[in-house]
């Protein structure tokens, strides 16, 4: 007997050090992805920088290279010398990246061979009007000057993202996803007349940001619920006119000890399920970690994959417009829409999804 334990434990130990070396070699023959953040210099790009150096957006194994673009020369130098500094293991030294990161102003090396683009617009963040004008005034002298996305309302801004956009589309991976943090609104009338007539990254490959109004909705219903966030899934964040968001919920599930229930039936009121619309119509500035996690959970289920059964909000490309869908994720970089029968209003699977697997 204690000869088969002292093989048993020899064996467990032999194994558990042979697996820990196997996923180090893994980890460093995996390939690192360029990742850009524009306007990283910010109190979102603060927030979300480091959860990608941590590999909250693309996986606990992913190294990454970082590039960063900003405005602000100083902030941007004493941000890196802080990610330095936080020594994240992912964040990876490569050739003259030697740190892993590019911190510049100039956009047009930091998009080359760029794989995940993180383009934030400076209003989602701004304090103040102040700030706002400030940031404009720079951006009517330097159209070039890469910094946050703020395009959209006014002209200056729109040729500065149009710069940015010219530099990715030339230099970055073909197939690289881009995720534009900005006002629903205005990234979807947007997008589509920055990007058209380019043919290096495909439409589909271009998303905007709605899972912060998902994400909220899924906190405010597991905190009335008493649950965990976990145990709420498939809620829907849908575009009601060209200027309003709205939270769906018919289709939302809450998952308790005694299974689960629709939303619907498991509070039985209306009324408070109406005020969570109504809350959740307009973005006012929110705040950069609530942002920063949203768009790490964006990328991250865009590329990783969505859990079976399970589908999220984003703003996608689809039937010739913007707008924003419930998605499945196949963890290859492919969303796919979830349709609803009209008669029976249960998802029935993406045509293009079928056709895939079919042809698989």
């Amino acid at each position: 007997m204690a000869s088969s334990a002292l093989v048993a434990s020899f064996s467990f130990a032999f194994l558990r050090k042979a697996t820990g070396y196997m996923s180090r070699f893994l980890r460093i023959e995996m390939k690192p992805l360029n990742v850009l953040v524009t306007g990283a210099a910010g109190k979102i790009g603060n927030a979300l920088v480091p959860m990608i150096a941590r590999g909250l957006m693309l996986g606990a194994d992913q190294p990454v290279i970082l590039h960063m673009l900003d405005t602000d020369d100083k902030a941007l130098e004493e941000f890196k010398k802080e990610l330095i500094d936080a020594a994240f293991p992912l964040l990876f030294e490569v050739h003259t990246f030697s740190t892993g990161v590019v911190a510049t102003t100039v956009p047009e090396e930091d998009y080359r061979g760029v794989d995940v683009a993180v383009m934030i617009d400076v209003e989602s963040e701004s304090t103040s009007k102040d700030q706002a004008s400030a940031s404009a005034k720079h951006a009517d002298k330097n159209c070039k000057v890469g910094g946050s996305v703020n395009c959209l309302d006014k002209n200056s801004f729109c040729e500065t993202f149009k710069a940015q956009a010219s530099a990715l589309l030339k230099h970055a991976d073909e197939n690289c996803k881009v995720l534009v943090v900005a006002d629903p609104a205005k990234a979807k009338k947007n997008l589509r007349e920055i990007f058209a007539g380019q043919k290096n990254i495909q439409p589909k490959n271009i998303t905007y940001l709605t899972r912060l109004e998902h994400n909220r909705a899924l906190g405010r219903i597991s905190q009335m619920a008493g649950v965990r966030v976990s145990d709420v899934k498939n809620v829907i964040i849908r575009e009601k006119d060209k200027s309003t968001l709205n939270v769906d919920v018919d289709h939302a599930i809450v998952t308790t000890s005694n299974g689960g229930k629709s939303v619907r039936e498991f509070f039985g009121n209306d009324k408070w399920l109406s005020e969570l619309h109504i809350n959740s119509r307009t973005r006012k500035q929110s705040s950069a970690l609530w942002t920063a996690s949203s768009a790490c959970d964006h990328v991250r289920d865009w590329l990783l994959g969505t859990p079976e059964g399970t589908w999220v909000s984003m703003g996608v490309y689809y039937a010739g417009s913007y707008g924003s869908f419930p998605v499945t994720c196949d963890g290859n970089g492919k969303w796919f829409i979830t349709e609803f029968d009209e008669t029976t209003k249960k998802p029935i699977m993406d045509k293009k999804k079928k056709k895939a697997l079919e042809l698989s």
